[in-house]
Protein backbone atom coordinates (compact mmCIF):
# COMPACT_ATOMS: atom_id res chain seq x y z
CA UNK A 1 0.00 0.00 0.00
CA UNK A 2 0.79 3.37 -1.12
CA UNK A 3 1.11 6.58 1.20
CA UNK A 4 -0.47 9.12 -1.29
CA UNK A 5 0.16 12.79 -1.62
CA UNK A 6 -3.88 13.61 -0.69
CA UNK A 7 -3.44 11.91 2.69
CA UNK A 8 -3.31 14.27 5.54
CA UNK A 9 -0.43 14.24 7.96
CA UNK A 10 -2.33 12.68 10.52
CA UNK A 11 -1.88 9.54 8.24
CA UNK A 12 -0.29 6.59 10.46
CA UNK A 13 2.58 5.17 8.39
CA UNK A 14 2.64 1.91 10.84
CA UNK A 15 -0.68 0.97 8.95
CA UNK A 16 1.15 1.32 5.45
CA UNK A 17 4.59 -0.89 6.58
CA UNK A 18 5.79 -4.19 6.59
CA UNK A 19 7.21 -5.00 9.59
CA UNK A 20 10.53 -8.07 9.29
CA UNK A 21 11.88 -9.95 12.56
CA UNK A 22 10.59 -10.17 16.26
CA UNK A 23 12.38 -9.17 18.99
CA UNK A 24 14.99 -6.45 19.39
CA UNK A 25 15.77 -6.51 15.36
CA UNK A 26 13.75 -4.09 13.86
CA UNK A 27 12.71 -3.06 10.13
CA UNK A 28 9.97 -0.91 8.44
CA UNK A 29 9.51 0.02 4.57
CA UNK A 30 6.53 2.83 3.68
CA UNK A 31 6.39 4.15 -0.12
CA UNK A 32 6.55 8.16 0.37
CA UNK A 33 6.26 9.31 -3.46
CA UNK A 34 4.77 6.80 -6.17
CA UNK A 35 5.51 6.99 -9.89
CA UNK A 36 2.25 8.80 -11.83
CA UNK A 37 1.07 10.43 -8.40
CA UNK A 38 0.15 14.26 -8.33
CA UNK A 39 1.17 14.44 -12.08
CA UNK A 40 4.50 13.69 -12.81
CA UNK A 41 5.70 10.25 -14.31
CA UNK A 42 8.52 9.32 -12.05
CA UNK A 43 10.14 10.72 -8.75
CA UNK A 44 13.91 10.45 -8.15
CA UNK A 45 16.90 11.30 -6.88
CA UNK A 46 16.38 10.68 -3.04
CA UNK A 47 17.99 12.37 -0.02
CA UNK A 48 17.24 12.38 3.81
CA UNK A 49 18.79 14.26 6.80
CA UNK A 50 17.50 14.12 10.66
CA UNK A 51 18.23 17.36 12.54
CA UNK A 52 19.04 16.88 16.28
CA UNK A 53 15.81 17.13 17.07
CA UNK A 54 15.25 14.52 15.60
CA UNK A 55 12.75 16.37 12.61
CA UNK A 56 12.89 13.67 9.38
CA UNK A 57 13.66 15.76 5.61
CA UNK A 58 13.38 13.57 2.86
CA UNK A 59 13.66 15.22 -0.53
CA UNK A 60 13.74 14.07 -4.48
CA UNK A 61 12.98 15.57 -8.03
CA UNK A 62 9.68 14.76 -9.78
CA UNK A 63 9.95 14.27 -13.40
CA UNK A 64 6.94 15.09 -15.99
CA UNK A 65 8.59 13.99 -19.09
CA UNK A 66 10.89 10.19 -18.15
CA UNK A 67 11.60 10.05 -22.47
CA UNK A 68 13.69 13.64 -22.01
CA UNK A 69 15.83 11.91 -18.48
CA UNK A 70 17.71 14.78 -16.66
CA UNK A 71 17.09 17.35 -19.23
CA UNK A 72 13.06 17.34 -19.06
CA UNK A 73 11.03 19.95 -16.78
CA UNK A 74 12.07 18.66 -13.66
CA UNK A 75 10.53 19.84 -9.95
CA UNK A 76 12.14 19.42 -6.47
CA UNK A 77 9.99 17.96 -3.43
CA UNK A 78 10.03 17.66 0.60
CA UNK A 79 8.54 16.24 2.70
CA UNK A 80 8.78 16.54 6.91
CA UNK A 81 8.76 14.58 9.97
CA UNK A 82 8.54 15.58 13.26
CA UNK A 83 7.61 12.24 15.20
CA UNK A 84 10.02 9.81 14.03
CA UNK A 85 8.23 9.11 10.59
CA UNK A 86 4.81 7.93 12.35
CA UNK A 87 3.15 10.67 10.40
CA UNK A 88 4.50 12.52 7.34
CA UNK A 89 3.78 16.37 6.51
CA UNK A 90 2.05 17.04 2.43
CA UNK A 91 5.02 17.00 -0.05
CA UNK A 92 6.54 21.21 -0.42
CA UNK A 93 7.68 22.11 -4.09
CA UNK A 94 10.81 23.67 -3.81
CA UNK A 95 11.85 24.58 -7.08
CA UNK A 96 10.73 28.39 -6.48
CA UNK A 97 10.29 28.65 -10.69
CA UNK A 98 7.73 31.81 -10.39
CA UNK A 99 9.46 34.89 -9.91
CA UNK A 100 13.21 33.46 -8.94
CA UNK A 101 15.19 36.36 -8.13
CA UNK A 102 17.29 37.16 -11.13
CA UNK A 103 16.96 33.45 -12.92
CA UNK A 104 16.72 33.48 -16.60
CA UNK A 105 16.71 30.14 -18.02
CA UNK A 106 18.28 29.14 -21.79
CA UNK A 107 18.91 26.08 -22.66
CA UNK A 108 22.60 24.58 -21.07
CA UNK A 109 25.17 24.23 -23.96
CA UNK A 110 25.50 20.66 -22.95
CA UNK A 111 22.08 19.77 -23.63
CA UNK A 112 22.39 21.92 -26.89
CA UNK A 113 25.53 20.61 -28.53
CA UNK A 114 23.71 17.25 -27.73
CA UNK A 115 20.59 17.53 -28.63
CA UNK A 116 19.30 16.84 -25.17
CA UNK A 117 16.09 18.16 -23.43
CA UNK A 118 13.83 20.98 -25.17
CA UNK A 119 14.32 24.58 -25.66
CA UNK A 120 11.20 25.48 -23.06
CA UNK A 121 12.04 22.61 -20.36
CA UNK A 122 15.02 22.78 -17.70
CA UNK A 123 15.65 20.84 -14.92
CA UNK A 124 15.66 21.77 -11.00
CA UNK A 125 18.37 19.11 -10.15
CA UNK A 126 20.81 17.73 -7.61
CA UNK A 127 19.38 18.62 -4.42
CA UNK A 128 21.36 18.52 -0.86
CA UNK A 129 20.25 18.56 2.11
CA UNK A 130 22.70 20.12 4.35
CA UNK A 131 22.34 20.43 8.29
CA UNK A 132 24.43 23.30 10.39
CA UNK A 133 23.80 21.64 13.83
CA UNK A 134 25.99 24.47 15.48
CA UNK A 135 22.91 26.85 14.53
CA UNK A 136 19.96 24.44 13.66
CA UNK A 137 20.15 25.99 10.39
CA UNK A 138 18.70 23.70 7.39
CA UNK A 139 20.19 24.64 3.81
CA UNK A 140 18.43 23.43 0.37
CA UNK A 141 21.42 23.03 -2.39
CA UNK A 142 20.62 22.66 -5.54
CA UNK A 143 21.34 23.40 -9.47
CA UNK A 144 19.13 24.45 -12.36
CA UNK A 145 19.63 23.34 -15.17
CA UNK A 146 22.78 21.71 -14.29
CA UNK A 147 24.36 24.62 -14.83
CA UNK A 148 23.55 27.40 -11.82
CA UNK A 149 23.73 26.74 -7.89
CA UNK A 150 21.41 28.19 -5.43
CA UNK A 151 20.18 27.46 -1.90
CA UNK A 152 17.27 28.08 0.36
CA UNK A 153 17.16 28.04 3.97
CA UNK A 154 15.04 26.93 6.63
CA UNK A 155 15.52 28.53 10.43
CA UNK A 156 12.37 26.35 12.00
CA UNK A 157 13.49 22.36 11.12
CA UNK A 158 12.19 22.98 7.52
CA UNK A 159 8.53 24.20 7.95
CA UNK A 160 9.21 27.20 6.29
CA UNK A 161 12.11 28.27 3.85
CA UNK A 162 13.50 31.55 2.14
CA UNK A 163 13.62 32.30 -1.38
CA UNK A 164 16.53 31.20 -3.54
CA UNK A 165 20.11 32.58 -2.98
CA UNK A 166 22.64 32.12 -5.63
CA UNK A 167 25.98 30.36 -4.94
CA UNK A 168 27.40 29.76 -8.51
CA UNK A 169 30.44 31.88 -8.16
CA UNK A 170 32.76 29.72 -6.70
CA UNK A 171 32.16 27.37 -8.96
CA UNK A 172 32.60 29.17 -11.73
CA UNK A 173 36.14 30.18 -10.39
CA UNK A 174 36.85 26.45 -10.83
CA UNK A 175 37.10 26.66 -14.67
CA UNK A 176 40.52 28.18 -14.12
CA UNK A 177 41.11 24.37 -13.31
CA UNK A 178 38.86 22.44 -15.46
CA UNK A 179 36.47 23.59 -18.56
CA UNK A 180 32.90 22.82 -17.54
CA UNK A 181 29.19 22.92 -18.82
CA UNK A 182 27.18 20.70 -16.04
CA UNK A 183 27.52 21.00 -12.07
CA UNK A 184 25.97 18.87 -10.06
CA UNK A 185 25.77 19.10 -6.05
CA UNK A 186 25.70 16.09 -4.28
CA UNK A 187 23.04 14.66 -4.53
CA UNK A 188 22.06 12.98 -1.19
CA UNK A 189 23.07 15.39 1.84
CA UNK A 190 26.41 17.05 3.01
CA UNK A 191 27.85 16.99 6.01
CA UNK A 192 29.34 19.50 8.47
CA UNK A 193 32.98 18.68 10.41
CA UNK A 194 33.22 18.97 13.71
CA UNK A 195 35.31 22.23 13.03
CA UNK A 196 31.99 23.49 12.09
CA UNK A 197 32.67 23.70 8.43
CA UNK A 198 29.63 22.55 6.15
CA UNK A 199 31.02 20.71 3.09
CA UNK A 200 28.83 19.71 -0.31
CA UNK A 201 30.50 17.07 -2.62
CA UNK A 202 30.14 18.43 -6.27
CA UNK A 203 30.76 16.98 -9.60
CA UNK A 204 32.05 18.95 -12.94
CA UNK A 205 31.43 17.80 -16.35
CA UNK A 206 32.80 19.04 -19.82
CA UNK A 207 29.22 17.95 -20.76
CA UNK A 208 30.74 16.72 -24.58
CA UNK A 209 30.14 13.44 -23.65
CA UNK A 210 26.74 10.96 -23.33
CA UNK A 211 24.15 12.46 -21.61
CA UNK A 212 25.88 15.73 -21.40
CA UNK A 213 27.60 14.56 -18.11
CA UNK A 214 30.60 12.90 -19.24
CA UNK A 215 33.33 13.49 -19.07
CA UNK A 216 33.49 14.39 -15.20
CA UNK A 217 35.56 15.21 -12.16
CA UNK A 218 34.94 15.34 -8.76
CA UNK A 219 35.46 18.66 -6.33
CA UNK A 220 33.98 20.20 -3.36
CA UNK A 221 31.72 23.14 -1.87
CA UNK A 222 32.55 24.05 1.45
CA UNK A 223 31.41 27.12 3.87
CA UNK A 224 32.78 28.34 7.63
CA UNK A 225 30.25 30.51 8.00
CA UNK A 226 26.85 28.49 7.91
CA UNK A 227 26.46 28.77 4.08
CA UNK A 228 26.58 32.73 4.05
CA UNK A 229 29.51 32.06 1.93
CA UNK A 230 30.88 29.09 0.12
CA UNK A 231 34.24 28.34 -1.77
CA UNK A 232 35.37 25.51 -4.01
CA UNK A 233 38.18 22.96 -2.78
CA UNK A 234 40.51 21.60 -5.10
CA UNK A 235 39.79 18.55 -7.59
CA UNK A 236 39.48 15.51 -5.25
CA UNK A 237 38.62 13.08 -8.85
CA UNK A 238 40.24 13.88 -12.06
CA UNK A 239 38.37 12.59 -15.42
CA UNK A 240 40.23 9.24 -15.78
CA UNK A 241 43.33 8.64 -13.46
CA UNK A 242 43.04 6.46 -11.97
CA UNK A 243 39.14 6.40 -12.34
CA UNK A 244 36.75 6.82 -15.19
CA UNK A 245 34.36 9.57 -14.88
CA UNK A 246 33.88 9.95 -11.06
CA UNK A 247 30.91 11.74 -10.45
CA UNK A 248 28.65 11.52 -7.83
CA UNK A 249 29.50 11.81 -4.57
CA UNK A 250 29.21 11.16 -0.74
CA UNK A 251 30.90 12.56 2.25
CA UNK A 252 31.27 11.10 5.52
CA UNK A 253 34.10 12.59 8.59
CA UNK A 254 36.82 10.11 10.18
CA UNK A 255 37.67 9.13 13.34
CA UNK A 256 40.50 11.50 14.54
CA UNK A 257 39.50 14.21 12.02
CA UNK A 258 39.74 14.28 7.73
CA UNK A 259 36.91 13.46 5.41
CA UNK A 260 36.53 10.54 3.01
CA UNK A 261 34.86 10.94 -0.53
CA UNK A 262 33.35 8.18 -1.88
CA UNK A 263 32.61 8.12 -5.24
CA UNK A 264 30.31 6.72 -8.11
CA UNK A 265 32.92 5.96 -11.22
CA UNK A 266 32.56 4.53 -14.59
CA UNK A 267 35.54 2.36 -14.22
CA UNK A 268 35.77 -1.20 -15.64
CA UNK A 269 37.01 -2.43 -11.96
CA UNK A 270 33.62 -1.83 -11.05
CA UNK A 271 34.37 -1.15 -7.86
CA UNK A 272 33.33 1.86 -5.26
CA UNK A 273 36.62 4.99 -5.41
CA UNK A 274 37.61 6.90 -2.29
CA UNK A 275 39.83 9.86 -1.87
CA UNK A 276 40.75 11.35 1.40
CA UNK A 277 41.35 15.35 2.33
CA UNK A 278 42.00 16.94 5.88
CA UNK A 279 39.33 19.34 5.45
CA UNK A 280 37.19 18.01 2.35
CA UNK A 281 38.47 21.10 0.45
CA UNK A 282 42.52 20.55 -0.24
CA UNK A 283 45.03 17.60 -0.29
CA UNK A 284 43.33 15.16 -1.92
CA UNK A 285 45.06 11.59 -1.99
CA UNK A 286 45.07 9.94 -5.27
CA UNK A 287 42.20 8.11 -5.43
CA UNK A 288 41.88 4.33 -4.75
CA UNK A 289 39.01 1.32 -5.46
CA UNK A 290 37.21 -0.21 -2.14
CA UNK A 291 37.44 -4.00 -2.97
CA UNK A 292 34.28 -4.69 -0.47
CA UNK A 293 32.41 -2.53 -2.31
CA UNK A 294 30.57 -2.96 -5.89
CA UNK A 295 29.91 -0.05 -8.10
CA UNK A 296 26.92 0.17 -10.14
CA UNK A 297 27.42 3.14 -11.90
CA UNK A 298 25.11 4.30 -9.19
CA UNK A 299 24.34 7.12 -6.22
CA UNK A 300 25.00 5.32 -2.90
CA UNK A 301 24.87 6.64 0.77
CA UNK A 302 27.24 7.06 3.74
CA UNK A 303 26.60 7.89 7.05
CA UNK A 304 28.72 7.49 10.99
CA UNK A 305 26.29 5.67 13.02
CA UNK A 306 28.97 5.22 16.24
CA UNK A 307 32.48 6.99 17.11
CA UNK A 308 34.64 4.47 18.66
CA UNK A 309 34.98 4.72 22.73
CA UNK A 310 36.51 2.58 24.88
CA UNK A 311 33.57 -0.22 25.20
CA UNK A 312 32.43 0.16 21.65
CA UNK A 313 33.92 0.18 18.43
CA UNK A 314 33.80 3.21 15.50
CA UNK A 315 30.79 2.23 12.69
CA UNK A 316 29.90 3.27 9.34
CA UNK A 317 27.27 2.56 7.52
CA UNK A 318 26.31 2.25 3.65
CA UNK A 319 23.85 1.78 1.09
CA UNK A 320 24.35 1.00 -2.50
CA UNK A 321 22.94 -1.58 -5.46
CA UNK A 322 25.42 -4.55 -4.65
CA UNK A 323 24.93 -6.81 -8.10
CA UNK A 324 28.13 -7.78 -8.63
CA UNK A 325 26.77 -11.28 -10.79
CA UNK A 326 28.71 -12.51 -13.37
CA UNK A 327 25.64 -13.70 -15.35
CA UNK A 328 24.17 -9.90 -15.58
CA UNK A 329 24.04 -9.18 -19.25
CA UNK A 330 26.06 -5.85 -18.84
CA UNK A 331 28.81 -7.17 -16.27
CA UNK A 332 31.53 -6.51 -18.98
CA UNK A 333 30.40 -3.20 -19.27
CA UNK A 334 30.45 -0.45 -17.12
CA UNK A 335 27.14 -0.71 -16.04
CA UNK A 336 26.04 -3.18 -14.06
CA UNK A 337 21.83 -3.30 -13.47
CA UNK A 338 20.83 -1.89 -10.49
CA UNK A 339 19.12 -4.27 -8.43
CA UNK A 340 20.03 -6.09 -4.78
CA UNK A 341 19.94 -2.78 -2.73
CA UNK A 342 22.24 -3.70 0.38
CA UNK A 343 23.43 -1.88 3.89
CA UNK A 344 27.13 -2.54 4.65
CA UNK A 345 28.87 -1.80 7.89
CA UNK A 346 32.30 -0.80 8.32
CA UNK A 347 34.48 -1.11 11.78
CA UNK A 348 37.32 0.62 10.32
CA UNK A 349 36.20 3.77 9.18
CA UNK A 350 35.48 2.48 5.32
CA UNK A 351 38.11 0.28 4.73
CA UNK A 352 36.94 -3.03 4.72
CA UNK A 353 32.87 -3.66 5.03
CA UNK A 354 32.27 -6.95 6.50
CA UNK A 355 28.62 -7.18 7.35
CA UNK A 356 26.12 -6.98 4.54
CA UNK A 357 22.64 -7.39 4.30
CA UNK A 358 20.05 -6.96 1.36
CA UNK A 359 17.58 -4.41 1.83
CA UNK A 360 15.88 -4.38 -1.73
CA UNK A 361 16.55 -7.61 -3.24
CA UNK A 362 14.97 -6.47 -6.69
CA UNK A 363 15.47 -4.06 -8.70
CA UNK A 364 16.48 -0.45 -7.12
CA UNK A 365 18.19 2.19 -7.52
CA UNK A 366 19.79 5.53 -5.87
CA UNK A 367 19.98 5.73 -1.85
CA UNK A 368 20.82 8.00 0.93
CA UNK A 369 21.08 6.89 4.39
CA UNK A 370 21.81 9.06 7.58
CA UNK A 371 20.76 8.10 11.79
CA UNK A 372 18.95 9.20 13.64
CA UNK A 373 19.78 10.36 17.45
CA UNK A 374 18.90 7.40 18.96
CA UNK A 375 20.80 5.44 16.76
CA UNK A 376 17.66 4.39 14.47
CA UNK A 377 18.73 4.17 10.83
CA UNK A 378 17.00 5.60 7.95
CA UNK A 379 17.34 4.83 4.20
CA UNK A 380 15.46 6.17 1.68
CA UNK A 381 15.86 4.60 -2.04
CA UNK A 382 14.20 4.40 -5.40
CA UNK A 383 12.46 1.16 -5.36
CA UNK A 384 12.38 -0.61 -8.91
CA UNK A 385 9.58 -2.10 -11.21
CA UNK A 386 9.32 -5.38 -13.02
CA UNK A 387 12.21 -3.41 -15.47
CA UNK A 388 15.34 -2.47 -14.72
CA UNK A 389 16.06 1.33 -14.22
CA UNK A 390 12.26 1.50 -13.83
CA UNK A 391 11.50 3.85 -10.24
CA UNK A 392 7.83 2.53 -9.28
CA UNK A 393 8.82 4.79 -5.69
CA UNK A 394 10.93 6.20 -3.31
CA UNK A 395 10.61 3.76 -0.20
CA UNK A 396 11.91 5.10 3.15
CA UNK A 397 12.83 2.29 5.09
CA UNK A 398 14.17 2.41 9.07
CA UNK A 399 15.75 -0.18 10.77
CA UNK A 400 18.12 -0.63 13.80
CA UNK A 401 21.69 -2.73 14.42
CA UNK A 402 19.97 -5.66 15.70
CA UNK A 403 18.30 -5.86 12.37
CA UNK A 404 21.54 -5.42 10.52
CA UNK A 405 23.93 -7.56 12.30
CA UNK A 406 21.21 -9.93 12.87
CA UNK A 407 22.21 -9.79 16.22
CA UNK A 408 25.30 -9.97 16.72
CA UNK A 409 26.15 -6.18 17.65
CA UNK A 410 23.89 -3.57 19.41
CA UNK A 411 24.31 0.41 20.79
CA UNK A 412 22.86 -0.89 24.12
CA UNK A 413 26.08 -1.63 25.78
Amino acid sequence: MILRFGLLAATVLSALSTRVGAGPAQLEKVALFEAGVGGYERYRIPGIAITAKGTILVTCDARKNTALSDWSDIDLFLRRSTDRGKTWEPPVNMAYRGNHPGLQIKQNPAAVGRNLGAPDQYPFNNQTLVIDRKTGDILYVYCVNYERCFQRRSTDEGATWSAPEEITAPLADMRKLYTFEAIGTGPNHGIQLSSGRLVVPVWLSAGTGEGGHRPSVVTSMFSDDGGHSWKAGEIAAQENDPMVNPSETVAVELEGGGVMFSMRTESLQHRRGITYSPDAATHWTRPEFVNDLVDAVCMAGIDRLSHGTPTSPSRLIYSYCNNGSESDPRSRSRFFLRKNLTIRLSYDEGRTWPVARALEPGYAGYSDITTAPDGTMYCFFEQGSTRPNETKALVLAHFNLEWLTEGKDTLKQ
